[in-house]
């Protein structure tokens, strides 16, 4: 961390605090585990409260303060539908049909513990709340707008549910960089491009601000999942939270797996530097933003 950097943001004390108030919302905003039928709400809460790291919606909520200047409580209804979505992906991931996964976030995955029925409507359950959620943003047209975003970046063709059916379909052939590329910017960037712009929408951000955040936000997400496939071959499961090891066990389409780990890294650090640039005119408010992506590159889980 430059020490210029260190003297306008207190990385720990922000993170901690913004993910308090994420964690709040979330808390309010989801059924209680004693709400019929409670076995559901049971199994949705056990997969978004199992600790995850919350990087969708701290980047939502630094990209709302980069536009604003200081921190906007409207953004937290943004942040917390974010990670209603990201979870529900992630359950309906590591069903026996998909990656097979026993472990996520350190803990036995959401079927393992409530069964595939259930897991399966626990992420349907948390998609349509988040949806629910954005609806009660205000003005309406606020709220038309981070439907509408969080619309594109989680469905198909150009979003979420399209880039996991083209990783399917990838997987145990051979994948050109191009493929790769489509994949990596549906699958993982669609969303950490949304988080950005659903904050800079929370924020009354201008269209030249918005086109910032998107890019900034799109190289984001690449630079994010590229970090993600070199971990999968250099992490452990214990520091992880989730099996290390399985995209070559799957053969699963990775950038390592298409340019070799050296490459990667040097991708990962030329889209870090690519989403940073955009961000250069918001000033001193985008330092919590920056410092998140930097963080996307640098982390070790």
């Amino acid at each position: 961390m430059a020490m210029g950097w260190a003297l306008v943001w207190d990385e720990q004390a922000w993170m901690q605090r913004e993910r308090a108030a994420v964690e709040a919302t979330l808390e309010a905003a989801l059924p209680t585990a004693a709400t019929i039928p409670c076995v559901l709400h049971a199994a949705m809460r056990h997969s978004v409260f199992a600790g995850g790291k919350r990087i969708r919606p701290l980047l939502c909520r630094a990209a709302a303060e980069a536009v604003a200047g200081a921190p906007v409580p409207a953004a937290l209804i943004p942040a917390a539908a974010l990670e209603m979505v990201h979870t529900y992906s992630l359950i309906h991931d590591d069903l026996p049909a998909l990656d097979n996964d026993d472990l996520r976030r350190g803990v036995p995955t959401c079927h393992k513990v409530y069964g595939e029925a259930t897991a399966i409507l626990a992420g349907d359950a948390l998609l349509t709340a988040a949806f629910a959620h954005l609806a009660t943003a205000e003005p309406d047209a606020t709220a038309l707008a981070l439907i509408r975003a969080l619309c594109r970046a989680a469905g198909t063709p150009l979003g979420m549910v399209g880039g996991q059916m083209a990783d399917l379909q990838a997987a145990n052939e051979d994948t050109t960089p191009e493929r790769l590329r489509y994949i990596h910017a549906n699958k993982t960037a669609a969303l950490i491009r949304a988080a950005l712009v659903m904050g800079g929408v929370s924020a009354g951000a201008t269209p030249a601000q918005l086109d910032g955040l998107a890019t900034a936000g799109e190289e984001a997400g690449q630079a994010f999942q590229i970090v993600d496939d070199i971990l999968d071959v250099e992490g452990e499961s214990a520091v992880l939270g989730k099996t290390a090891g399985k995209d070559a066990t799957q053969r699963k389409a990775t950038y390592p797996a298409v340019f070799g780990l050296e490459q990667s890294r040097a991708e990962a650090q030329r889209h870090t530097q690519q989403a940073l640039a955009p961000l250069q005119g918001f000033g001193a408010s985008a330092a919590p933003l920056q410092g998140l992506i930097r963080h996307l590159v640098a982390r070790q889980r």
